[in-house]
């Protein structure tokens, strides 16, 4: 992912082409000096551990899981190649700060 690196007072004065670039994959540091104090990207796809997918499964599920499961989840993911398409959820300034897409 290619890095942009940019003054407050830059990215204040073109927050709209800034975002664009965001939205183009690039991420951007905006700096005070040498100080970096906020980092844009797309946000981060959500991920579940293995409990929270089993979890998940309808009590008639017929899923096992055993020693070919492994195996079984590499075919499923080589079978379906095609990019995703995810929604856009918004964009991810910092931990604690989130603004959204339109």
């Amino acid at each position: 992912m290619a890095v942009i690196r940019i003054s407050e007072a830059d990215a204040a004065r073109d927050f709209t082409g800034l975002m664009a670039r965001v939205r183009a994959g690039v991420e951007v540091a905006i700096e005070d000096g040498s100080v970096t104090v906020a980092v844009l990207h797309t946000p981060v796809p959500p991920r579940r551990s293995i409990a929270e997918c089993i979890a998940l499964l309808p009590e008639d599920s017929l899923a096992t899981i055993d020693e070919d499961f492994a195996r079984d989840v590499q075919e499923a993911v080589a079978s379906h190649r095609e990019p995703l398409n995810p929604p856009s959820m918004g964009l991810i300034l910092d931990s604690s700060l989130l603004i959204a897409a339109d």
